[in-house]
């Protein structure tokens, strides 16, 4: 199998609420809600990178398609990682996901690998981190 994720979604409970937070709040380019007119079918998808994307799915709509029952949320399961090109714009990242609604659970600090970073939680608990790593190339 090579390598090639072009979808990250993220299964929401409110998910005009979650596209506010990321459009609006974040200021991630989105086309908003899709897919209405099916069942079982909305789902807004943010644009990262180049051929990368972020889904935004209801819960329930996952858990239709894929036969799951819903389990607790742990936010350890996975994070989301987001680098930038200085500590400021860590700290500026930061500030904007607090004022759009997000939970800062580690304030912004030097790591013990020569970085700078800290996390935060969305509406629904998953987990973003944001670095600054001096030593990855960004392009």
């Amino acid at each position: 199998m090579q390598a090639r994720i072009s979808v990250i979604t993220l299964g929401v409970r409110d998910l005009e609420a979650f596209l506010h937070f990321y459009h609006e709040g974040l200021g991630f380019a989105s086309e908003g809600i899709i897919g209405q007119e099916f069942e079982y079918g909305a789902v807004a998808f943010i644009e990262l990178q180049a051929g990368l994307k972020l889904a935004l799915w209801p819960q329930n709509s996952i858990q239709h398609d894929t036969g799951l029952e819903p389990s607790e949320m742990c936010p350890t399961q996975m994070t989301l990682g987001h680098n930038v090109y200085s500590p400021l714009e860590v700290d500026q990242v930061l500030a904007q996901a607090k004022h759009a609604g997000a939970k800062i659970i580690k304030p912004a600090q030097s790591t013990f690998y020569g970085a700078y970073a800290g996390y935060f939680q969305d509406l629904d608990g998953h987990v973003w981190e944001l670095v600054f790593n001096p030593s990855w190339e960004m392009d």
